[in-house]
């Protein structure tokens, strides 16, 4: 069964601000993760880790997809785990003074066989946190 993940917030900011918290590395690391390579342009690859010292996922990406202050879309992939893919799109669109973003991962049942830190259950708590609180937080204080 292959259901994407999808995640949806309403962020009281304009798309445009929500739009440069996304694609601005300085702004990235005040409410996401410290991506030091990131560059918002298609076919360019990313990659970060976990907060903290640990330094135990190694996330990487690469951007398949921008539609500015609309459509953020990249590949999420663990290359120390597993040489398949998933898919994250952020979408985003105007609602009065707000903005609608909403968050769709596909293709999670890849990851089913790496264990507790990659089920659906893990990612989708994760992405809560990140939209509902810290994205939310950071745009709306």
């Amino acid at each position: 069964m292959n259901t994407p993940i999808v995640v949806q917030y309403k962020i009281n900011a304009p798309a445009e601000k929500v739009w440069k918290a996304l694609t601005d590395k300085h702004e990235m690391k005040s409410w996401y993760f410290n991506i030091p390579d990131f560059e918002p342009e298609v076919g360019k690859i990313f990659n970060f880790y976990e907060p903290g010292d640990a330094k135990k996922y190694h996330h990487q990406c690469e951007i398949l997809e921008i539609v500015p202050s609309q459509i953020l879309k990249y590949s999420w992939a663990y290359p120390d785990f597993s040489p398949l893919k998933t898919v994250v799109t952020w979408e985003m669109f105007s609602e009065h003074n707000a903005t609608v973003v909403t968050l769709i991962h596909e293709g999670i049942e890849s990851f089913d066989d790496l264990g507790e830190g990659f089920s659906r259950k893990s990612f989708t708590e994760g992405w809560n946190m990140i939209i509902g609180e810290s994205l939310k937080r950071f745009l709306e204080n």
